[in-house]
């Protein structure tokens, strides 16, 4: 590395740091850096390359180099290392390009910005939506697919809508996401759970379930599961759908982070369903914008009316703006673009949490061993309280989710913390286990020595 290469990268962070630079700040040209710094233009366009690999910076072809975000201290630098927060990483949201896309869905759809539209969404939205999930393999038409206002709401209006089987309970995989487990408290719904671990749940079970139970449907996140990470084969997927058939049971598929699938041959449940029993829910929050508030759920031709008459209780329809702006930026291809960007990024990340993981923890824990996705949780020794865990690693600024919110009353556990690697930077990962290392173990020979005492 150059000495004034390196001194264009320190420059840039300082003044990031000092806040001279903030998000959407145009850089200096090439030519520009280059004859302040009395240097080749290859060296400025080094020097931004390693912006550009710490998300730092982000180049706009024709346009030039802008911040993407504020620079973040270390985690040594007393700064929050936040395994908490599940949204995308601030540093890889595409703030500008989307910004264009929202400048020209004002142009193109300013008759329609301040009206309603169409309770089931732009027909070009959906469309657009109908050609990005046949990369994830859903083969299916514009019809099927209704927009709503984020997953949650089609969560929580599924919970809430009679199904054409007639039935009234639903299960769910302990633990599960949290947003499902409120749905159901909120609505009042009789509700049976279904251990999961990473080697899958007990499809004997599962069909004892669906055989005696009356259920209307079973929720399930079949890819980097929330909050283990475990994803299920294409056979116990292809299995499950058969019971669901066999049984009379709806399934609604929860696939928010298959897009991070590096596996080209995982298929999701929808693919082997040939009855119209698997609802599909595309949630664009978690590996794009969270703020966007839109997602697509592909729904059986039988229940589209019903659906739509309990989202136009809700809510009328999904905001004008996003609809067309998110049509733009999935037509142009950058949607596409942004997608293997952050699947690189994440894949890296978790082998990143996974390696700390291995090196680092104590014995009597254990961690899921996702391949990709957001989360990794870990199994405490049992004398461990996850709760008292959260609270001593956040007094250190370390934040983890103690998992409890997403246990049904009769399946919670004190012992599953979940770890998120979405909001964590590269550098901070080893240095956190390492913290939430420390602390196991401190707690871990505090309870032995207590027992030893009695």
């Amino acid at each position: 590395m150059s000495t004034k290469y390196k001194k264009i990268v320190e420059e840039i962070k300082n003044q990031l740091t000092n806040g001279t630079l903030v998000a959407g700040s145009k850089l200096p040209s090439v030519r520009q850096l280059s004859e302040m710094f009395s240097c080749s233009k290859n060296t400025v366009i080094k020097a931004y390359s390693e912006l550009e690999k710490e998300h730092l910076v982000y180049a706009i072809p024709q346009s030039g180099y802008y911040i993407v975000n504020e620079f973040a201290l270390s985690a040594e630098d007393s700064t929050i290392v936040d395994f908490l927060s599940a949204g995308p990483d601030n540093h890889l949201i595409p703030y500008l390009e989307f910004q264009h896309c929202l400048n020209q869905a004002i142009e193109i759809y300013k008759k329609d910005v301040f009206t309603y539209s169409d309770h089931q969404g732009f027909y070009s939205l959906r469309t657009e939506i109908v050609k990005n999930l046949q990369d994830s393999q859903v083969f299916t038409d514009p019809d099927r697919v209704v927009i709503v206002s984020g997953s949650q709401q089609a969560i929580h209006l599924l919970t809430a809508l009679p199904f054409p089987n007639g039935k009234k309970n639903i299960l769910i995989e302990q633990p599960t996401y949290f947003g499902m487990i409120e749905s159901l408290q909120i609505h009042q719904v009789s509700t049976f759970g279904i251990e999961l671990s990473m080697n899958g749940i007990d499809l004997d079970r599962l069909e004892y379930i669906f055989k005696n139970n009356n259920i209307k449907f079973f929720y399930i996140i079949p890819r980097f599961h929330n909050p283990l990470g475990h994803s299920y084969t294409n056979n116990e997927k292809k299995k499950i759908v058969e019971l669901a058939n066999k049984y009379d049971v709806y399934i609604v598929e929860d696939d928010f982070l298959g897009e991070l699938d590096r596996n080209k041959k995982s298929d999701p449940l929808f693919s082997y369903d040939t009855s119209g029993r698997v609802i599909y829910i595309k949630s664009f929050s978690k590996v794009f914008l969270p703020g966007l508030r839109i997602a697509g759920v592909v729904l059986p031709k039988i229940m589209i009316n019903n659906f739509l008459r309990y989202k136009f209780s809700s809510d009328f329809n999904s905001s004008v703006l996003s609809q067309g702006a998110l049509e733009i930026y999935l037509k142009s291809g950058m949607y596409k673009s942004h997608i293997k960007k952050i699947k690189e990024v994440y894949f890296h990340r978790m082998q990143l949490l996974k390696s700390a993981c291995e090196e680092l923890l104590p014995e009597g824990t254990h961690y899921t061993q996702p391949d990709s996705g957001f989360y990794l949780s870990i199994y405490l020794p049992e004398n461990v309280s996850a709760k008292r865990l959260a609270l001593l690693l956040s007094e250190k600024l370390i934040l983890i989710d103690d998992a409890d919110r997403m246990f049904l009353t009769h399946y919670k556990k004190d012992n599953l913390i979940r770890l998120c690697i979405s909001q964590v930077q590269d550098h901070q990962i080893k240095w956190g286990v390492k913290m939430i290392a420390e602390t196991i173990t401190l707690l871990s020979n505090k309870r032995n020595y207590y027992y030893s005492l009695l």
